[in-house]
Parts: structure tokens; sequence; C-alpha cells
């Protein structure tokens, strides 16, 4: 049972010897050329629409001293993000996000990128930032340690945190539907009912992880400034 349970968010999962799950990450490119249709469409609209209110936000959270443009990067992990979360309810599609291999490969990266942008071109900064103000001096070893720490996690918290809450929906969802061959009719529709519910809900927590991920991400880039 728990081999499986487990087994769909298994990448090994194979069609004719070939691992075709991955290929579910670019699914999201077919929602690209709705735009090229007809413009303006309401699709294009609300792709600008809420690609200008994430620039808004991320340009205050990243302050008056970053780069042009590099908003678009957190943008485009938005966009990525979601449309892997959002894709992976459909029955049968891989969701590439509730893997390490993915989740960790792109905050480690990002991570290490500022970290090398900051400790080559804003050292001061970045010692300053391993002291809080106001700490007394007995504390600052200790400090720089749990400031230390608490860095060098930050790629690690983020990429649990985004399969974490992919996988626990999932397996729900997945426990509930596996329950439903046994029950009696009147029992089932309450269980569909529940299914519904939990497919909004994770619909929800895609998008807000997609925007929790994204904005922790923004913070973490604005520290190095």
């Amino acid at each position: 049972m728990m081999t499986n349970l487990f087994s769909i968010f298994d990448p090994s999962t194979n069609i004719f010897n070939l691992s075709l799950n991955w290929l579910s990450t670019f699914i999201g490119l077919l929602f690209i050329p709705y735009s090229f249709w007809f413009l303006p469409n309401r699709f294009f609209m609300l792709w600008n629409f809420i690609s200008f209110k994430l620039h808004n936000e991320f340009k205050t959270l990243m302050g008056i001293n970053s780069f042009n443009g590099s908003t678009f990067i957190f943008i485009s992990l938005f966009f990525f993000i979601l449309f892997n979360n959002f894709l992976g309810l459909f029955p049968y599609i891989f969701t590439s996000t509730s893997h390490l291999n993915l989740s960790l490969t792109l905050s480690l990266t990002l991570w290490l990128s500022f970290m090398i942008y900051g400790w080559i071109n804003n050292t001061q900064h970045m010692l300053i930032h391993l002291i809080p103000q106001g700490t007394p001096t007995i504390l600052m070893p200790f400090m720089v340690l749990i400031e230390s720490i608490s860095n060098i996690i930050r790629p690690g918290t983020l990429a649990v945190r985004l399969t974490a809450n992919m996988i626990a929906g999932h397996l729900l969802l997945t426990l509930l539907g596996n329950s439903g061959m046994n029950m009696p009719n009147y029992l089932l529709i309450i269980l569909i009912f529940m299914q519904i519910l939990l497919l909004i809900l994770e619909f929800a927590v895609s998008i807000i992880q997609a925007y929790v991920i994204t904005i922790l991400s923004t913070l973490y880039s604005s520290e190095v400034n």
C-alpha cells in the first residue's frame, strides 16, 4: 500500500523505458501561445495585470538599489512554480515541484547567486547582517553562529516548504480516493464533495506556495544590496 501510494511522487516511473514524467515541467509552455492569437485578449490582459502587480510589489521589496529588470526573474519564477503546482492537480500529470530535485535546484541556484554577488560586491554589508543592531558584545559570537546557520539553511527551507506542501495535499487526495472503492453510495457522495473541496484548497495552495517562494527569494535578494 505504501509503495503504491508514494509511487505517484516517483519520477523514475517510465513508459517504454523512457522517463517521461519530467516532461510535465514544460506543459506550462502551452499556455503562452494563446496570447498570440488575438491581441488584446482576456488571457493576455490577465497575464499583464498579474505581471504588473507582481513587478510593483517586488520592486518595492527589492528597494531602490536593485537593477532594472531584476523583478522579471522572480515574476518568471512565480509563473513557473504556479504552472507546475496547478498542472499537478490534473490526473496522470507528475507534479515536478513535489520532488526535491526541482525545488532544491531552484532554491539553491538562487541562494548561491545571491551569496556570491553579495560577498564579492558588498562584503561589509554582508558582515553587518551577521550581527543584529544592539547585540551585546558577549553575545556577538553566538549571534554570528546563529545568523550563519539560518542563512545556510535557507535554500533547504525553501525547497522543503514547497515540496512538503505539494506532497501533503496530493497524499490526502490519493488516500481519500483509494478509500472510495469500498464505500456505500451515500458515503461516496460525501467523499466526492470532500474531494472537490480539497481540490479547491489545493488550487489555492498552489497559488500561495508559488507566491511565498517568490516573495522569500525576493527578500533574500534584497539583503545583498
